[in-house]
């Protein structure tokens, strides 16, 4: 996984302190992630209300499986077609490029990434 790349081509970032598929904090994905949690984003609160509301609740706590719940301001590995749902419904959360694995690429355009880049 140390050779991992991001959506620009360089070595991947970190993007949390304990998301992803493997609870890492960086958007790896391995072959046993069918859900491909490689788009780092930083959430909202628009975003979060529109994901609970098709089904994926991403902000009540789930101790069982380590998951704390997220606010608005987190970062968190994202399932690359749930991010693609959420631009396509114009809700889509903030990208931190650097942070984003390339594996996304298969599900969502880097044009459409770099629209929704994160600026710090």
């Amino acid at each position: 996984m140390a050779n991992e790349k991001n959506v620009l081509g360089k070595p991947l970032q970190l993007c949390c302190g304990n998301g992803g598929f493997t609870r890492e904090g960086f958007c790896y994905v391995p072959k046993s992630d069918i859900g491909n949690h490689s788009v780092c984003v930083v959430v909202s609160e628009e975003f979060l209300a529109f994901s609970r509301a098709v089904g994926n609740d991403l902000s009540t706590p789930i101790p069982e499986y380590q998951f704390a719940g997220l606010k608005p301001g987190d970062r968190w590995c994202l399932c690359a077609s749930r991010w693609e749902e959420a631009r396509q419904h114009n809700k889509a959360p903030r990208v931190i490029l650097e942070a984003t694995n390339v594996a996304c690429l298969s599900e969502v355009k880097l044009e459409d990434l770099k629209e929704h880049q994160y600026q710090r």
